[in-house]
């Protein structure tokens, strides 16, 4: 047999291996919020506006549950996280659009460069701590950085439009 036969049919070997593993990754990125989830959050975060311990008492109360449900898997339980960021995203970006409402074209300007200036740090925060810790809980605790750094930007958000 031919070296590009051979060669061939190992990348044909490691594709279909690779697609035996695909339903748990693709089922990570599926999952969307319930609406009861998305209540849950958005009834919290309400009512912890003004507290002074701010929302970390509302920080996830859908992905632990969600986890501990999910029975271990590394995969279910960094989708619990990620569910629940897209619920925090989704209340950071509603705060958003009510505050570019309310400013001036300079300071439309600041928003954006302020809320681009976060997204690296965001990024970069939750990318190290996955770099840092490696490993099958790696996916995992980055999941859980970004939703805690969504939720603690969309109390933020929020509270400058209070200003």
């Amino acid at each position: 047999m031919g070296t590009r036969i051979k060669i061939f049919l190992r990348v044909l070997l490691l594709a279909v291996v690779a697609l035996l593993f695909a339903p748990d990754a693709t089922y990570a990125q599926e999952r969307k919020a319930t609406p009861q989830e998305k209540a849950t959050i958005e009834a919290c975060f309400t009512s912890k506006l003004d507290s002074p311990e701010g929302i970390e008492g509302c920080l996830f109360k859908v992905a632990e549950p969600c986890a501990d449900a999910a029975g271990g898997s590394t995969f279910a339980t960094s989708d619990c996280y990620r569910v629940e960021q897209t619920i925090w995203d989704g209340l950071l970006n509603a705060a958003h659009r009510e505050l570019i409402g309310e400013l001036d074209a300079q300071q439309k300007k600041a928003l954006l460069k302020m809320q681009r200036a976060w997204i690296a740090s965001r990024d970069a925060t939750c990318n190290f701590r996955a770099d840092k810790i490696r490993g099958s809980l790696a996916a995992t605790m980055s999941a859980a950085c970004f939703t805690r750094e969504t939720a603690r930007r969309a109390l933020l958000m929020k509270q400058f439009t209070e200003l």
